[in-house]
C-alpha cells in the first residue's frame, strides 16, 4: 500500500483537479482571517521555542488553551473541529443505524 493518503493519490493522478485545488488554496491562504491565524500560530511557536527547529512539535489549540504537542497528533486530530462534530451527529442510543439501513 502506498504511503500517500487517498486524497494525495487522487490529486497526483488528476492534474486538473490538483490545479483547481491549488488555485483555491492560494486564494484561501490570502484571506485576512487565515493570515491572522498563521501569524498567531508562528508567534506561539516562537514563544515555545519550537519554531523552525524541526523538533516535530507544534502548538495546538485545546479547549481555549495553547499547548505543545507532536505535529502528527495535532494535524491528525479532526475531532476538535466544529464541522467534524456536526458531521458525526449526536452521541447516544439514537445515533445507531442512522446511515443506509437497506430500505427498512
Amino acid at each position: 500500500m502506498s504511503k500517500l493518503s487517498r486524497t494525495a493519490r487522487y490529486y497526483r493522478k488528476n492534474k486538473k483537479a490538483r490545479e483547481k485545488r491549488n488555485e483555491y488554496q492560494k486564494a484561501y491562504n490570502k484571506k485576512p482571517s487565515q493570515v491572522k491565524r498563521r501569524v498567531f500560530d508562528n508567534k506561539k511557536n516562537r514563544e515555545f521555542g519550537t519554531y523552525g527547529n524541526y523538533d516535530g512539535k507544534d502548538v495546538s489549540h485545546r479547549n481555549g488553551r495553547v499547548v505543545l504537542e507532536s505535529e502528527h497528533k495535532n494535524r491528525a486530530s479532526k475531532s476538535a473541529t466544529a464541522g467534524d462534530r456536526r458531521a458525526r451527529g449526536k452521541k447516544g442510543k439514537g445515533r445507531k443505524n442512522k446511515g443506509n439501513t437497506g430500505g427498512t
